[in-house]
């Protein structure tokens, strides 16, 4: 399998002329290694991708960032996903200098104020109707910005960089003014990638990430399937050689 040189083997037909069997590349198994873009964390318990983004910006503005790459704010299905979440090195994905209170980030949660008396009130809701499994996190702390006017707040999640305090999971639910300006975490539906980081939409041919640049698959739902591969001979009168590794049956002679 996967024979890069032609093999010719001799033997013996009929009227005694020599026949000589070519074996060509043999396509093999590819694995998939990708499902997310560049940047994305791909977690296979929800099928989701997942982002944070370091610059700061209020609630409003994190929601219409999120919505332009294909997501929404995150939200949680399960202990198991926010645990994901929580396990991430989200500052080691951008050079920049992050101060500790900007690893609270935006997430897809809103805190509905009831009852200001002695103590606030409320309940969480989520800030956009998904899937009706997503769970609703305890009561929040509230911010230092808050506004005597607001009525409604919106969530932070707050992530801990150390990594003993990040491998168990600990983490803080905040009820913040939505007009203060911090970090946020898109999530999106896992995608189809190409062999060059391109995302694929729902039904495109593409050849996926992998090591196979001669395979060309159908999008379904961020899954390549209906795969078909190409052979491809070896390149004539050259004895040594380098596939490229993005382009099918692209050769490049490494004879003198």
């Amino acid at each position: 399998h996967g024979k890069e040189n032609v093999d010719s083997r001799h033997s013996r037909g009929r009227g005694a002329e020599t026949t000589r069997f070519h074996t060509l590349n043999v396509a093999q198994p590819v694995r998939f290694s990708r499902k997310c873009p560049t940047g994305w964390h791909h977690y296979e318990g929800t099928a989701s991708c997942y982002r944070v983004y370091l610059n700061g910006e209020n609630y409003w503005d994190a929601v219409q960032t999120c919505q332009r790459v294909n997501g929404s704010l995150a939200t949680f299905t399960a202990d198991q996903e926010l645990r994901f979440v929580l396990a991430q090195e989200w500052d080691l994905e951008e050079k920049t200098s992050v101060r500790k209170d900007q690893r609270r980030f935006w997430v897809g949660y809103q805190y509905v104020i009831t009852n200001r008396n002695h103590s606030l009130e409320g309940h969480w809701e989520v800030a956009y109707k998904g899937s009706s499994e997503v769970f609703l996190p305890p009561d929040p702390i509230f911010g230092t910005a808050m506004s005597e006017n607001e009525n409604v707040l919106c969530g932070q999640l707050q992530c801990f960089h150390f990594p003993t305090l990040r491998h168990h999971g600990l983490h803080s639910w905040y009820a913040e003014n939505c007009y203060e300006k911090s970090s946020f975490l898109c999530k999106r539906s896992q995608t189809c990638v190409d062999i060059k980081d391109n995302i694929v939409d729902e039904g495109y041919h593409f050849t996926p990430k992998g090591n196979d640049p001669c395979l060309s698959c159908t999008c379904h739902n961020g899954e390549p399937e209906m795969c078909v591969a190409a052979l491809c001979e070896r390149p004539q009168g050259c004895q040594q050689y380098r596939k490229d590794p993005k382009e099918c049956c692209k050769f490049t002679c490494l004879d003198p």
